[in-house]
């Protein structure tokens, strides 16, 4: 009876195993733009599938281009995450051409994201302060509003040079999920997934999206969901916890992409470098960063590690200001379901540690 009950064990064991491998062999083919997206749809896929990640290590999605093995991935996909145009303005094209084959989701563009406008120039005004956050636009939840971005306010985010002009000639955007007729992705800050609500989001966004696409897994991917929530939601206490003793303490950032997380943690960051990091700043920006700094006595400059610190350097010559590295998208970081929670801890940690020092 004993040996055939342990053979009774070892057939559901190995056909458990076969249907695990049959289950993952159907799941949907994933493709992720950016470390951060790639590492919330990694936890929503976790022992289903593993999502695809296009731009990879320290490049920057602001500069990257599309090689061979992309565009097999993309030709391959039943869905693409990324976040929009704005962002990762090198997929524009490429999706638009293989919108017949694969899903595109763009992220800023999903009901329920908090969307933040880009903020005017690189030292943030002292008006900017008028919402109750340091230096930051305005917060938009987005419930299918339309013509709530106001071009006046583009001036702060990626793809525009100092004067607000845009870098890429972006028109109105037919990819799929948008759902707002009207919505002005140019004139929002595309950096979302640094505030963990919106992670929270996408993750919720994801679990949706591949459970149309793969019915079978549909109970994974959900289950995978709600357990990378939660997940976020002690993280997001441990981080407030962390950074709620330097909150007043005023900082620079290489470029504006903190505004989630400074809006989330009511940080006082009070301006940036460039506001584009495809962009040398004008001598006249860094004279003005420069005064700011010693104006409102910022303790720290932050460099990041996927550009060039000799500006960083520059700035904070000669000030009585620190400096340190903040990374916005986990370049140091392996890639996967734990590379979020490391991403943000790792930003907390930095400025804690250079701001409280």
């Amino acid at each position: 009876m004993r040996r055939n009950t342990a053979r009774l064990s070892l057939i559901t064991a190995a056909l458990l195993t076969v249907a695990s491998t049959a289950a993952r062999a159907e799941a949907p083919r994933v493709v992720t733009s950016i470390k951060p997206v790639h590492s919330l749809v990694s936890a929503v896929m976790k022992g289903v599938g593993e999502p695809v990640l296009l731009v990879r290590g320290a490049a920057s999605p602001h500069t990257y281009s599309m090689k061979p093995s992309d565009a097999r991935a993309l030709g391959n996909a039943a869905l693409v995450f990324w976040v929009g145009p704005t962002l990762e303005g090198f997929l524009e094209k490429p999706l638009a051409a293989n919108a017949g084959k694969a899903r595109a989701i763009a992220l800023l563009d999903q009901p329920g994201m908090t969307l933040l406008e880009g903020r005017k120039g690189g030292a943030w005004e002292p008006h900017d302060h008028a919402d109750g956050h340091h230096g930051h636009g305005h917060a938009h939840k987005e419930h299918g509003h339309k013509e709530h971005a106001h071009k006046e306010h583009a001036h702060g985010n990626h793809g525009h040079d100092d004067h607000g002009h845009d870098d890429h000639g972006h028109d109105d955007h037919g990819h799929d999920d948008h759902g707002h007729d009207d919505h002005d992705h140019d004139a929002m800050d595309t950096h979302i997934w640094l505030d963990p609500d919106n992670a929270k989001r996408i993750v919720a966004v994801a679990a949706e999206a591949l459970a149309g696409a793969d019915p079978a897994n549909a109970a994974a991917y959900r289950a995978n969901a709600a357990a990378a929530e939660a997940r976020i939601t002690a993280l997001d206490a441990e981080l407030k916890e962390l950074l709620a003793p330097v909150a007043k303490k005023p900082f620079i950032v290489f470029h504006d992409a903190y505004q989630y997380y400074e809006t989330h943690y009511a940080l006082n960051g009070v301006g940036a470098i460039t506001v584009n990091p495809e962009r040398r700043p004008s001598a006249k920006r860094l004279t003005e960063i420069r005064a700011r700094i010693t104006e409102l006595g910022a303790a720290c400059v932050f460099a990041e590690p996927q550009f060039e610190p000799a500006l960083v350097n520059t700035i904070a010559e000669g000030t009585p200001a620190k400096k340190g590295v903040l990374d916005p998208e986990g370049a140091d970081i392996p890639d996967g379901p734990d590379l979020y929670p490391a991403l943000m801890r790792n930003i907390a940690t930095a400025l804690k540690g250079c701001l409280g020092s």
